[in-house]
């Protein structure tokens, strides 16, 4: 599989901003999607926003839209989280996930917001 690793994860308070980063050790073109999923202790992992490689094109769970973009750095091989607004549900691993004809996926990165 092609590697993904997830950055930028911390400690934030509530109402704070995060900028997650995935970067691919390949270019991310050979994949048709990129997206960050996330998973809370005892709760499945739920997709959180998708953006297409090429077009460009964003999807976004709803407990999150309007508070947080995905976006791509295409010559970089870089996927981003913009997260705004943060809440203590929030608190996840995030994952990085490349789909398409080659899938992959990141280790993770810890998100906590708390006071």
């Amino acid at each position: 599989q092609v590697q993904l690793v997830e950055s930028g994860g911390g400690l934030v308070q509530p109402g704070g901003s995060l900028r997650l980063s995935c970067e691919a050790s390949e270019s991310i073109f050979r994949f048709q999607f990129m997206s960050w999923y996330r998973q809370a202790p005892g709760k499945e992992r739920e997709l959180v926003a998708t953006v297409t490689v090429r077009g460009g094109d964003t999807y976004y769970s709803e407990f999150v839209k309007g508070r947080f973009a995905i976006s791509t750095y295409n010559a970089k091989n870089t996927v981003y989280l913009q997260m705004n607004s943060l809440k203590p549900e929030d608190t996840a691993v995030y994952y990085c996930y490349a789909g398409g004809h080659f899938n992959s996926w990141g280790q993770g990165t810890q998100v906590t917001v708390s006071s």
